[in-house]
């Protein structure tokens, strides 16, 4: 077991990385808020590719790999 295992689908870490830049704007456009550096969580996540709130529940979107038959 790593520390940083692997739990997210590849699309939904594009999904996360854009969604986090889009929040990370909020503090240099539009309303100026410092909300925006919530943005940090999901980009990082993205750019990992493991959520630590999915490795404590044990859940993983990641798509499962073939096995070998030996």
């Amino acid at each position: 077991m790593s520390i940083l295992p692997r739990n997210e689908h590849p699309v939904e870490r594009v999904v996360r990385v854009v969604l986090g830049l889009a929040l990370l704007l909020l503090v240099v456009v539009g309303p100026k808020t410092p909300w925006g550096l919530l943005g940090l969580v999901p980009l990082l996540t993205g750019v990992l590719g493991s959520c630590p709130a999915y490795t404590l529940f044990g859940i993983s979107t990641c798509p499962t790999k073939p096995t070998t038959a030996s």
